[in-house]
């Protein structure tokens, strides 16, 4: 099925078409509870990054904030519940870099849940965290380039990699993978990053991704293997992890991040003022110890910064994605 390239590239502006409709009550936000919406279980990055977020604005906007978790398929069930959110700013969705990714498959299906450029509304990016690739200690393989020549020079070796669901940064990263370097491996899906880094823990898994912040510990102690990282650059925690692009697989790099959204047709002033707290709430020196803690880099940018952002992403990988042909559910 051939989807225009220009529509997919549309769908990655987080500042939507829709014109925002002025708020009279502006004055008077937040007047009641605000949730962030984490698309994945709790535990995981994004989960503690949205807790982190939310606890300073709290504090800062005088009304309760509060996370709740709407996981599986990928994010995608929590990106639906948030696209059909009352556009009030009472309601938004910290999310991560599967976004772009498992919504540009939708794309391609050509049956989306949820459309970015008229459904959602950049915030506010609060931290970048590093992706990284990651084995079971038993797997003999110091990096990615050795996995790779291992499955290529066994190809009755059983290997299976996890993801957080079809669409998702992992799933992309191991189908990508799979195809560069022909090797084959079964995908199992999770419902998010922290059931599949256990299972990567107890050695079930064999391969598999995650956000540097939670898995930091577990390479650190030699429990898990980085084999790369899918940064630009090497991470400052871990030196001596080569990135993807060093190894010979530049189709991998990608930026990692966490960010909020909020409806598209949320009152501008509203949106404005989100995006301030929130912004404010990523820098907040307290906010900024604990992300550093967490090997995250505080960012707290405006809404077409986070634009500009998953433009970019959407632009890498759509061509990719297209050539995979895989399957949101």
């Amino acid at each position: 099925m051939q989807v225009d390239r220009r529509r997919l590239l549309a769908a990655a502006a987080a500042t939507p078409l829709v014109q925002h409709i002025p708020s009279a009550s502006a004055q008077a936000f937040p007047s009641k509870t605000i949730r962030i919406v984490v698309p994945f279980p709790a535990g995981g990055t994004t989960d503690v990054i949205a807790r982190l977020v939310a606890q300073r604005m709290t504090e800062s906007m005088g009304q309760p904030v509060i996370v709740e978790n709407r996981s599986g398929a990928g994010g995608t069930i929590g990106a639906e519940v948030m696209a059909r959110a009352n556009p009030d700013g009472y309601t938004m969705m910290m999310h991560n870099l599967t976004f772009p990714l498992a919504s540009t498959v939708q794309a391609l299906q050509g049956k989306p849940l949820y459309n970015l450029e008229t459904d959602f509304a950049g915030v506010s990016l609060s931290a970048n965290v590093p992706f990284m690739l990651l084995a079971h200690p038993t797997v003999p393989a110091k990096d990615l380039a050795q996995f790779a020549k291992l499955l290529q020079g066994n190809r009755k070796l059983s290997y299976n990699y996890g993801s957080t669901g079809p669409g998702s940064v992992m799933n992309v990263l191991g189908e990508i993978l799979k195809q560069q370097a022909r090797i084959e491996m079964t995908h199992i899906p999770f419902k998010g990053a922290n059931p599949l880094r256990l299972e990567l823990l107890a050695g079930r898994l064999d391969f598999g991704g995650d956000q540097l912040s939670t898995c930091l510990e577990n390479i650190r102690k030699g429990e898990l293997r980085a084999l790369a990282t899918t940064a630009p650059t090497r991470v400052k925690a871990l030196p001596d992890v080569p990135t993807v692009r060093e190894l010979g697989f530049p189709l991998l790099e990608i930026e990692g991040w966490n960010g909020l959204f909020a409806p598209a047709k949320t009152p501008r002033d509203v949106l404005d003022r989100l995006s301030k707290e929130a912004a404010a709430a990523a820098r907040h020196p307290d906010v900024v110890k604990r992300l550093v803690e967490l090997a995250a880099d505080p960012v707290g940018s405006t809404g077409p910064e986070m634009s500009a952002m998953l433009r970019r992403q959407v632009e890498q990988f759509a061509p990719i994605l297209r050539k995979l042909k895989l399957v949101v559910e």
